[in-house]
């Protein structure tokens, strides 16, 4: 399952990157990563007891709020029960509307709070594994060319390693309160004019 995630993003990726694929907003990205995932299901079915299903969008409780995951991939062989749970980010230069998108540093923290929900999503027995997937079209944030600014305490860029951490810098006027117990290091990819990560916190 875990095989097949990885699989998938590097798929949809280079389909985005080629422009086999459009997608304009995170929506869309969900949409059509969760279509290539399902066609991947039959290749790593073995066994005729074997299920698997995939939910967007799909509802939890986690520390006492109500939460909608953006992918669920749950697998059960007889008694044994897998789930991974899936979080997305898409920060593009121009919104679906063709305006020129801003606030990057909202979509930087963004991206941690996605691994500190995956943490939560883990600890409390929703899913045993958590995965983030971020595209952007927005080279700065994955290589920048200096990191002066307050939103790079939300390090987002090629290289980047982090946690365990705990982050209060504010960010629109807002507080800030994230913590992370794992160990992340981000690798970006990049095909065309997008660049793609994959990102699993590991145990410290």
């Amino acid at each position: 399952m875990r095989a097949a995630v990885s699989l998938s993003w590097v798929m949809f990726s280079r389909k985005v990157g080629n422009g086999l694929i459009p997608i304009n907003k995170e929506a869309s990205m969900q949409l059509q990563y969760a279509y290539v995932l399902q066609q991947l299901i039959p290749l790593i079915t073995f066994h005729d007891d074997e299920k698997f299903e995939i939910e967007l969008e799909s509802g939890v409780r986690a520390n006492g709020r109500s939460r909608e995951i953006d992918l669920l991939f749950r697998g059960q062989i007889g008694n044994q029960n897998h789930v991974i749970a899936v979080e997305m980010k898409c920060y593009r230069t121009f919104a679906a509307s063709g305006g020129k998108r801003g606030a990057t540093d909202i979509f930087m923290k963004g991206v941690y709070e996605d691994l500190h929900l995956l943490e939560q999503y883990i600890s409390e027995g929703v899913a045993q594994e958590g995965v983030a997937l971020v595209m952007s079209d927005m080279e700065r944030l994955v290589q920048p060319s200096s990191k002066d600014s307050k939103c790079w305490d939300y390090d987002i860029s090629h290289g980047a390693s982090f946690g365990p951490i705990q982050l209060t810098t504010p960010i629109g006027g807002r507080e800030v309160n994230i913590n992370l117990s794992r160990k992340y290091s981000l690798d970006w990819i990049n095909y065309g004019s997008f660049w793609f990560l994959e990102a699993q916190g590991e145990n410290v």
